[in-house]
């Protein structure tokens, strides 16, 4: 078609971006450069790599992004203890804007006229991309095949794959669609668009089930400096290195299985469940330090923002005006966020045991219910008339 001469492909080496590469340079006669983002998938880059130039790619960019996805996305929604309608902690929605940043970058470096992804036209990805895409480069030409071209399901694909000498792997179809990276493995679709239907133990990759979790206790002690974890029992790891940890110790305890029905940005309610075992371990940790080192009033004004701050995420504004100024308060309510919890994990469930911090606002001089000379309870009694007042008016002219 008019006018593209090189494309930016979001590519997977599955059946979707394999079929998508080919039916670029057969659509549009361009040059295609694949562009393959490691955020700890799990699977073998080299080999994808292959396959893309097999299937027709220019060139092939192989990138691993797992610590600036950690650092700078994963780590940004802890601070804000943000979760999509109270459940949802994100693990593919925080990846988008990552990859879609990524590759204007390429498109950028390699002149490239377009940049294309896989997403269908139902789902939250095409809109987390592309959103990206125009607020990095407004410019950018998009092209979503799953909204162009007639291929309409499984075997649509599996034909024009074999009608190009793609290769298709001879593997059991999934009865469901998978997505994972360092955070957390997302199943949908197939058996799970039925709510009702409970979903088979052997479907998940990264946890065990809590019956089948060790019936001793784990115990572990989280350090975080500003609203970053950076210790795990007292050793330092890097952002990359402190999850695999805990996604070790969470999922061997069964912890951080998420099954919900969700709204899609889209105006589709879809089923979705996710696993995510050290993102869960960490946001509970993270609660458990700002309860003693945060201010009341900042803590309750910070959770107000937490709805919206999830939303924009999951929608896909993660490049915008609004997200900038509530990441700047987020910023600023984490700078006292210093402290130590230790947590208590046990067959899926994680329990705070301790929290701590040169920080704290918490005095036990204060708290207590034993006889104190700090604290005196005469004052609560203005206290409480004064708060009561425009109840008391309220009720008087009633009458």
């Amino acid at each position: 078609m008019e006018n593209v001469r090189k494309i930016v492909l979001a590519y997977s080496g599955g059946l979707d971006t394999s079929v998508i590469l080919r039916w670029l340079i057969e659509e549009y006669g361009a040059e295609v450069v694949a562009f393959v983002a490691d955020l700890g998938q799990g699977e073998n880059l080299e080999v994808i790599r292959e396959k893309a130039i097999r299937t027709g790619a220019s060139k092939v960019y192989v990138e691993d992004l797992r610590e600036e996805f950690v650092r700078d996305f994963v780590f940004a929604a802890l601070k804000a203890n943000a979760l999509y309608e109270g459940m949802y902690l994100m693990g593919t929605s925080l990846a988008r804007p990552l990859i879609a940043k990524k590759q204007i970058e390429i498109a950028l470096r390699e002149g490239a006229d377009a940049v294309a992804h896989g997403a269908t036209g139902k789902g939250n990805d095409q809109v987390r991309f592309e959103l990206t895409y125009y607020a990095l480069k407004p410019d950018i030409r998009v092209i979503a095949p799953w909204r162009e071209w007639n291929l309409r399901s499984r075997k649509d694909l599996i034909d024009y794959a074999k009608k190009h000498g793609i290769d298709v792997p001879v593997t059991p179809e999934k009865p469901y669609s998978c997505d994972r990276n360092i955070f957390h493995t997302s199943y949908e679709g197939g058996i799970l668009e039925d709510p009702w239907v409970e979903p088979s133990d052997d479907m998940f990759e990264m946890t065990v089930s809590p019956e089948k979790a060790p019936d001793a206790p784990t115990y572990v002690d989280i350090d975080f400096e500003k609203g970053v974890p950076v210790r795990l029992d007292g050793r330092e790891f890097s952002p990359v290195d402190l999850l695999y940890r805990l996604n070790e110790i969470g999922g061997k305890n069964g912890v951080g299985r998420v099954d919900m029905v969700e709204n899609r940005f889209v105006g589709i309610k879809s089923r979705g469940v996710y696993e995510t075992p050290g993102g869960t371990i960490l946001h509970i940790a993270h609660r458990a330090v700002e309860s003693i080192t945060m201010d009341r009033e900042v803590m309750h004004l910070r959770d107000m923002l937490v709805p919206k701050f999830a939303e924009l995420i999951y929608y896909g504004f993660w490049y915008s005006p609004e997200m900038e100024m509530l990441r700047a308060a987020i910023e600023e309510s984490q700078k006292n966020v210093t402290g130590t919890a230790r947590l208590k994990i046990y067959k899926g469930n994680v329990y705070v045991v301790g929290r701590r911090s040169p920080f704290s606002l918490y005095s036990k001089s204060l708290a207590t219910f034993e006889e104190d000379k700090v604290f005196n309870q005469r004052d609560a009694t203005g206290f409480i008339r004064l708060n009561a007042l425009r109840l008391s008016i309220r009720k008087l002219l009633e009458g």
